[in-house]
């Protein structure tokens, strides 16, 4: 029933979606030709992804003769198109990004390949050298591995060194969330332009939802008890929704209802703000001298707290393959390609080792050439992923794992509608309590499929 119901409303709310697709390649059926096979591969449109998509032609194109048709989406879009795409059986595509959410909940429904057995053949691949963090989310129940990360991450904080050294603010390497408000405070306004902070406001359960869950943990509130019962508008929960909606107003960036990590990184990037709460993965495009202003210039920290000892985020962008492809070889190829290390080392040395789609290999944390180029950086994000607890996130115990997300497949419509009362709030047009209260009774409803 569950099923059913998830497959009825993400259809809806994709009838307009779908059509705004960004190529780099058209959609369609995959094909074999003259030129050889072709698979068509969707992804999120992240810094990472934009520079796979930009390699894949003249190495892994020309290697194997297997062509590759890019759709490329913002992370709201591509979230409603993958999931129209696999849930509805469409076939489309033969590769998909997908994460920790997602896997463990379209593997009990028989949507997705085991690439383990793939990834175990190809012994260039090293499997065992994938950090276990990023293993175990993307593992079904029978622990079989389900997609092959191709970058993990944690969440951490991103400061301008410069601004903070001029105000004469040392930034703590594990601060409060209390201590970033303050210096939000203190900062706004540092330079002509500049605000104090970027936080997410774009409505969707993996953009504002993702953060502003992070906060909630670890102010002490969570979406559900273990035995089902819905906290939306408790005490706990409204006091972090309450701050994280103050501190992003008063001292955020200009038309925060409408910034996801996207805007925010290129707000950081381009020093119109002078600190950002958001993912590891990040520090890559910061530290890129040829898009970034700020390379070079800034501090990182761990997630900030209040009453847990860490409160960083667990996710991977991860390559996925429908059970309805008609080109697993050639997708496996591609996938084993694109998570491996020498594709890391493709992009180090051909783009930049800061650019590396790391937080996936142990082995990467252990390159020296990487270690040059993320030595502000990589230390913090390692070992944010390592203490990463998917099971305990939050002062409380949980009904299902998961840090940013709550692991039920109504989640993924829950979360999105609340969060779209929330930056509401954030664009002042409705209050925090009335939007956590309509956010109540849409947990309920959710609630009572468990209890």
């Amino acid at each position: 029933m569950r099923t059913r119901r998830m497959i009825h409303v993400l259809a809806t709310a994709t009838a307009t979606s779908s059509l705004l697709v960004a190529c780099s390649g058209a959609g369609g059926s995959s094909s074999s030709g003259g030129d050889g096979e072709s698979i068509n591969v969707l992804m999120v449109g992240n810094p990472q992804m934009e520079d796979i998509a930009k390699l894949t032609k003249s190495t892994f194109t020309k290697d194997t003769g297997i062509k590759v048709n890019f759709t490329i989406l913002p992370e709201n879009e591509l979230r409603d198109k993958v999931t129209q795409d696999i849930a509805t059986q469409a076939g489309q595509y033969d590769v998909a990004t997908i994460g920790a959410y997602e896997v463990p909940i379209w593997e009990k429904n028989g949507w997705l390949h085991d690439l383990g057995s793939y990834a175990d053949k190809d012994t260039s691949f090293d499997k065992a050298d994938l950090l276990k963090p990023m293993v175990t989310s993307l593992s079904g129940s029978d622990g079989k591995l389900y997609a092959l990360p191709f970058y993990g991450e944690s969440s951490m904080l991103m400061y301008n060194k410069d601004v903070m050294k001029a105000k004469g603010i040392t930034v703590p390497e594990r601060p409060t969330w209390q201590q970033i408000a303050d210096i939000a405070a203190e900062v706004d306004g540092a330079e002509p332009g500049m605000k104090g902070i970027c936080l997410r406001g774009l409505a969707g359960w993996g953009e504002l939802g993702a953060s502003l869950t992070t906060v909630v943990n670890t102010f002490g509130g969570t979406w559900f008890t273990k035995d089902w019962k819905a906290q939306v508008n408790s005490p706990e929960f409204k006091k972090a929704t309450n701050f994280y909606v103050d501190l992003v107003r008063k001292h955020g960036q200009a038309g925060a209802a409408q910034a996801g990590f996207t805007e925010c990184l290129n707000a950081m990037s381009q020093k119109k703000v002078a600190m950002w709460y958001d993912a590891t993965s990040a520090a890559g495009s910061l530290e890129d001298a040829k898009s970034s202003k700020i390379a070079g210039k800034v501090g990182y920290a761990y997630a900030p707290t209040v009453e847990t000892k860490s409160s960083g985020w667990l996710w991977s962008w991860a390559w996925a393959m429908p059970k309805t492809t008609k080109n697993a070889d050639a997708a496996s190829q591609f996938m084993l390609w694109a998570s491996s290390k020498k594709y890391e080392n493709l992009v180090g040395e051909n783009l930049g080792w800061s650019r590396v789609p790391a937080g996936k290999r142990a082995s990467t944390y252990e390159n020296p050439a990487y270690q040059k180029a993320s030595g502000s950086f990589g230390d913090i994000t390692l070992k944010s992923i390592e203490a990463a607890d998917p099971a305990n996130p939050g002062v409380q115990p949980r009904p299902t794992v998961g840090i940013q997300y709550v692991a039920i497949p109504e989640f993924q419509d829950l979360g999105t509608k609340v969060t779209q009362e929330i930056s509401a709030a954030i664009a002042g047009k409705t209050s925090v309590d009335k939007a956590l209260d309509d956010g109540q009774k849409l947990a309920e409803d959710v609630a009572e499929n468990y209890r």
